[in-house]
């Protein structure tokens, strides 16, 4: 999401005059764009400013603005805190930009825009050209989330849910098509809740797959309450829809889902799983854990290590507990450090090596890739599998922006490595 967003944010100020730099001293405006998911966000972001701060001891200051999650969380505090910064901006705010930095400069006077207001929003961004420019691109269609789970700052962040309308997001994906888009990933905090006039998820996937331009689309994050028929159906119709489902179940305990407020048992969880892959047997999954929640027994940790190994993820996000000032979670007691890491490298270890299995079952054999750019090495390019794996190949310029088929020859535990077939053929003759 904080990807998509930046590339807004950095469409919308073009509008005045400003460009993207590479050196951090060249510039007259230093934007921060943050997210409040990871443990210690906030001091991160500090610890930023506090670098910059020392890049221009000996310059004339750039105007500082710190953007997203953090920002929301903040606002004003941050401003007090820390004085470098000129400008603070939430996630629902930053189609107001433009006129902050110009209310700035004309006033000299510190600003703080965290007001929630999503509809606003994409009715101004609807109106600016998304230049992409990449093969891969994210596509925003709803954002917020009412579900409220105990360890989650979003709902606080980020707002209710919203959904933008139907036709904008495809006529925005038309655009992204236009640019040269190749991929599409439809992002939402809890992206398969979308609804908008009897339009959901489902529907905007079969009507995204009509651009013909477009060759692969996916989805996130998606909430397991949210799984529904309709979705899963579309597995067994769409062509293009990847058959990698990620969709976060935090733990393999229903007493801890109870206690995070997670509203869904394991045994959803399962039928899920189970109808995905009735319908498409190639369906893999990838997940997020939250490792150590407040009173996760020793029972609780076991059920969640058995669920992995059950599923077989094959790449997934795990994190020991990290509370988020002001959730319901907040203020409860920690399991002791050494048991937390215990545990976080347990789990870690048997999702890594479902992942390198995964990955050595692919030797020998040949995958599409949607090949995305040419990396530093003469011959060599970048893309991805239908699983999100990067893959490292042998290729030429021709095929950049196309699915291509790739020998695998070898793989680590996140990368494959092979060549094109055309490039094989070519070797052959």
């Amino acid at each position: 999401m904080n990807e998509y967003d930046s590339n807004r944010i950095l469409d919308t100020v073009k509008k005045i005059g400003f460009i993207k730099t590479k050196n951090l001293q060249d510039s007259n405006c230093y934007l921060l764009n943050t997210c409040h998911i990871r443990d210690k966000a906030k001091e991160k972001v500090y610890h930023e400013i506090g670098r910059v701060k020392k890049s221009f001891k000996s310059k004339k200051k750039p105007i500082v603005i710190v953007a997203g999650c953090v920002a929301q969380a903040e606002n004003e505090e941050m401003l007090k805190r820390e004085p470098y910064i000129d400008i603070v901006i939430g996630p629902q705010a930053y189609h107001r930009i433009n006129d902050k930095i110009e209310e700035y400069f004309d006033k000299q006077k510190k600003l703080d825009e965290t007001e929630f207001d999503a509809i606003s929003k994409f009715n101004y961004l609807d109106k600016i050209k998304n230049s992409s420019g990449k093969i891969s691109s994210f596509l925003t269609i709803q954002e917020g989330c009412d579900k409220f789970c105990n360890f989650c700052v979003v709902p606080y962040t980020r707002g209710p849910e919203y959904s933008r309308p139907f036709d904008k997001i495809i006529d925005e994906a038309k655009i992204l098509s236009e640019n040269g888009v190749r991929e599409i990933t439809l992002l939402g905090q809890n992206v398969n809740a979308y609804e908008n006039k009897n339009y959901r998820l489902s529907d905007l996937i079969l009507e995204i797959e009509k651009i013909s331009e477009i060759k692969r689309i996916r989805y996130t994050t998606s909430h397991p309450k949210d799984m529904t028929d309709d979705l899963i159906n579309v597995y067994g119709t769409s062509k293009k829809l990847m058959p990698l489902v990620h969709l976060p179940v935090q733990s393999g305990s229903n007493r801890i889902l109870k206690l995070m407020n997670r509203k869904h048992l394991i045994s959803d969880y399962i039928k899920t799983y189970e109808k995905l892959k009735n319908i498409n047997p190639k369906i893999e999954f990838s997940s997020d854990f939250i490792i150590a929640y407040p009173g996760e027994s020793d029972e609780d940790f076991r059920a969640t290590f058995d669920l992995i190994k059950n599923i077989k993820f094959i790449n997934s996000f795990s994190f020991i507990f990290s509370p988020r000032p002001g959730t319901a979670a907040a203020n409860l007691d920690l399991i002791d450090k050494k048991i937390s890491l215990e545990r976080l490298e347990k789990v870690q270890k048997q999702l890594f090596n479902h992942q390198i299995r995964m990955n050595k079952s692919l030797e020998n054999k040949e995958i599409e890739v949607l090949v995305e750019n040419k990396t530093d090495e003469s011959s060599k390019f970048f893309g991805r599998s239908e699983y999100m794996t990067s893959v490292i190949f042998d290729g030429n310029d021709q095929e950049v922006g196309s699915v291509i088929k790739v020998k695998i020859k070898s793989s680590n535990q996140n990368t494959l490595f092979g060549i094109s077939l055309n490039t094989l053929e070519k070797k052959v003759a």
